[in-house]
């Protein structure tokens, strides 16, 4: 398999997985407090989310600060 990668300067990449893989991100309650988290990250520190992914056991997201 071959998987392609963002070369662009200034993003960093972030994926975050589930303990065991567990699908426990696709009900809509959690993807809101996922939100939630991220808008309460984003006031703390300053970068920016360019695109955000949630998939049933890991999230993908490219920032920029």
């Amino acid at each position: 398999m071959k998987y392609r990668r963002s070369q662009a300067q200034g993003t960093t990449f972030f994926c975050g997985v589930t303990y065991n893989r567990k699908k426990i991100l696709d009900y809509e309650a959690n993807v809101s407090l996922i939100k939630e988290a991220f808008r309460h990250v984003i006031k703390c520190h300053t970068f920016q989310i360019r695109a955000f992914v949630v998939l049933p056991d890991h999230i993908h997201s490219n920032w920029t600060k």
